[in-house]
């Protein structure tokens, strides 16, 4: 018998530690070749670290919220056989080279759209890449007396069901065996007895860790450094209410459109005239680059926490490609198969809260960019509105609070409340978007 010592490789460019987000193993328990160890979270990604041998694991590195080294041992293992090029009976062997395919990311960012989108954003530093294949199972000769194999779910499934309370073990898994949010849907549908209403729940310390840990920094540094001020304007949407109604009613195969589409046509076709709103500002180079393109974000609320997705060249998308992208990449977020690239370089960003939209929004600037826009709830109210014969008359009208937020230190106001009109004016006048 021998100690295999894995040490955390590196896992991405630039990256010297890695928070420890979830173990999978502990001392004592049998792993086999390729099975789960841990979930290492860094500033890119959530990464889930394989065994690369088969043994009893001896000693771990630490606690859940701890950061280690790159090159720090990780998990130790006892095997009977160190392997090829080590020689038997050493007390110790370091691990051989990690094969790419034992580093899984798994999406982490941070920080809502009808898609729901919520209220501010996670910066670019919660960004991840893609879970593209799954875990093996612990081989059951390996298991001693364990009565299950490990149940497989990424690590934001993990921790939904033990918020809720859930044994994985009775949820019933996906085809390939791993379980996820929609197995636990499912599971929550049909076994509502397991959370009786109306019992009080027990106080308890949730240790802030993973992406909740990344989003509270990344709100903080934001608000920290930026001189955020809001302004929010009302508009009247009835006209451009009836036009989505419209074209939804055209029997055409197309996506049915949502508001979002239809606004962000409208941001899209405004922002060309206020560079100093799709810009990023690097304040400690003390650049602001102003961005031709549009690569907009939309901060969307997932089961793993605040994420942004980002519409590249939203620019040169008509409404149907935009609702087809949109319902595209909240769906990628949210069942964690989102790219590295769908996630990272937003130039302005959009957050809604759909139907909960509230009167007036102040959300948080998703930094290094300088504006944030958030569409508020529809509501209808009368108004006085023209009677065509130089008069006014009373009637019905949709309204809709549009807010935004934006750095005081390179956007001014003047700046800011000009945009909001002149996305307002094609707004209330919607033949003018799609012209």
């Amino acid at each position: 018998m021998a100690l295999y010592t894995f040490r955390l490789p590196d896992i991405g460019e630039g990256i010297a530690e890695a928070e420890i987000v979830a173990w999978h193993v502990q001392p004592g328990d049998m792993v086999g070749e390729d099975s789960p160890l841990a979930d290492m979270m860094t500033d890119k990604a959530t990464v889930e670290m394989e065994s690369p041998v088969a043994g009893r694991v001896v000693a771990i590195a630490g606690e859940v919220g701890e950061r280690i080294p790159i090159g720090s041992m990780l998990v130790e293992i006892e095997v009977a056989d160190v392997g090829a090029g080590a020689s038997t009976g050493s007390a110790r062997t370091e691990p051989a080279e990690i094969a790419p395919s034992s580093v899984r990311p798994e999406p982490v960012e941070g920080p809502g759209p009808e898609v729901e989108v919520a209220q501010g954003a996670s910066t670019s530093a919660a960004r991840t890449e893609t879970r593209q294949e799954t875990s093996k199972l612990v081989r059951p000769e390996l298991l001693e007396g364990r009565e299950s194999m490990r149940v497989l779910a990424s690590p934001a499934v993990r921790q939904r069901a033990q918020e809720l309370g859930i044994d994985l073990a009775q949820v019933r898994p996906s085809q390939d065996g791993r379980v996820r949010h929609g197995d636990l849907d499912q599971f929550l549908a049909y076994n509502r007895s397991y959370a009786p209403a109306g019992v009080a729940r027990a106080d308890e310390q949730v240790k802030v860790i993973g992406l909740r840990r990344r989003i509270a920094e990344n709100m903080a540094a934001s608000k920290r450094a930026i001189p955020h001020f809001s302004y929010v304007e009302e508009c009247d949407v009835t006209a451009l209410e009836e036009l989505r109604a419209q074209l939804n009613a055209g029997g055409l195969d197309r996506p049915r459109l949502t508001m979002l589409p239809l606004l962000i046509v409208a941001i899209c076709r405004t922002l060309p005239q206020f560079p100093m709103l799709n810009a990023r500002y690097d304040d400690e180079a003390g650049v602001v680059t102003r961005h031709g393109a549009v690569h907009l974000g939309m901060a969307t609320q997932t089961p793993a926490g605040l994420m942004v997705p980002v519409i590249r060249n939203a620019q040169d998308k008509n409404p149907w490609a935009l609702a087809q992208e949109i319902a595209r990449l909240a769906e990628a977020a949210r069942n964690g198969t989102a790219k590295a690239d769908e996630l990272s370089g937003s130039t302005f960003t959009i957050t809604s809260l759909g139907p909960l939209g509230g009167v007036a929004t102040t959300p948080v600037i998703n930094r290094p960019e300088v504006a944030i826009i958030g569409p508020n709830r529809i509501v209808e109210r009368p108004m006085f509105v023209p009677d065509g014969l130089g008069g006014e008359r009373l009637a019905k009208r949709k309204l809709m609070n549009i807010s935004i937020s934006c750095d005081h230190r390179v956007v001014d106001g003047w700046d800011a409340a000009s945009f909001v009109q002149a996305v307002k004016k094609l707004i209330e006048t919607p033949a003018l978007i799609l012209a």
